[in-house]
């Protein structure tokens, strides 16, 4: 008897809003493979039923990808075709898909993707911002020391950068990002390609005096790279100038931290860097780093 086949799995983007975004390819594949593989199966099951494609749907989310990834291996071993969707976009970009992907490479599974909208390059490509290189950074931490390093990473990079955001702390992320980068050029896209679309251009300044509310809806923010445009006012600040403006502000009783906050929003300066100068300058003059006096 002849071994059976395995079947192949399909990573198929599907829309980020608006259903006339999927492609014929796309709904080609979801007519025909066994069995749909989506994050939130309610959400898929309004795409499927606006195109009239009645198929299985099996969920898999962060919750059950373990679990639920060596059930879908074995139905793949067994011959049976998968197509694997997230709620809107790619599949494995900040969503479900990547351990699932990875056992089927090791058990040797065919991958085929069907590629489709993806917020990361649909809102760095209205950007105006450089694209060679950039970086997708996805959701920030909620809190504590992962939140911490998520921005003092951020501050490092040299590229454009994408993350995601939720619009609980949309306002809170937009002041870390300020507080770290300084006061960048970013572009903000809020439910883009969706009904009430909106897409802000403007510094991190900017966009806090626009919403100085929660928005609503799902958030993508792109921020200018360093060195580029306004961040170009950095390199032409000397250290000495940097130097100067944060002793005298130190000395004039600023702790280390509203000190740091003033210079890296003034000069678009990434702001662990100034805080290390801040630390430096404090040890030289012998004063507490905590000192306030203003």
């Amino acid at each position: 008897m002849h071994e059976k086949s395995k079947g192949t799995i399909f990573v198929v983007g599907t829309p980020i809003g608006n259903l006339g975004d999927i492609t014929l390819r796309a709904l080609e594949t979801l007519k025909k493979v066994d069995v749909i593989v989506a994050e939130d199966t309610r959400r898929t099951l309004k795409l499927l039923n606006h195109y009239e494609i009645k198929k299985p749907l099996v969920s898999y989310h962060k919750h059950n990808e373990e679990k639920r990834a060596v059930e879908l291996i074995k139905k793949l071993e067994a011959g049976e075709n998968i197509a694997v969707v997230s709620d809107a976009g790619m599949p494995g970009i900040s969503d479900p898909g990547q351990k699932l992907l990875s056992m089927a490479w090791e058990k040797g599974i065919k991958a085929v993707v069907i590629p489709g909208v993806s917020a990361v390059t649909a809102a760095l490509s209205i950007s105006g911002f450089s694209s060679t290189p950039f970086a997708f950074y996805g959701f920030p931490p909620a809190k504590g020391k992962e939140r911490v390093e998520f921005f003092e990473t951020l501050a490092q990079e040299r590229s454009t950068s994408v993350l995601f955001e939720s619009p609980v702390r949309f306002r809170r992320t937009l002041k870390d990002l300020a507080g770290y980068l300084g006061n960048r050029n970013i572009l903000v896209a809020r439910e883009i390609t969706k009904v009430h679309e909106e897409i802000f251009r403007g510094t991190i300044e900017d966009a806090l005096l626009r919403w100085e509310e929660q928005p609503r809806g799902e958030i993508t923010i792109v921020v200018e790279a360093a060195g580029s445009r306004d961040t170009a006012k950095s390199a032409e600040t000397t250290d000495e100038v940097i130097r100067e403006e944060l002793e005298k502000l130190l000395k004039a009783g600023f702790s280390t931290r509203d000190a740091t906050k003033r210079i890296s929003g003034k000069y678009s300066i990434s702001r662990s860097i100034v805080y290390r100068e801040a630390l430096q300058i404090m040890k030289e003059i012998g004063c507490d780093e905590n000192a306030t006096g203003a």
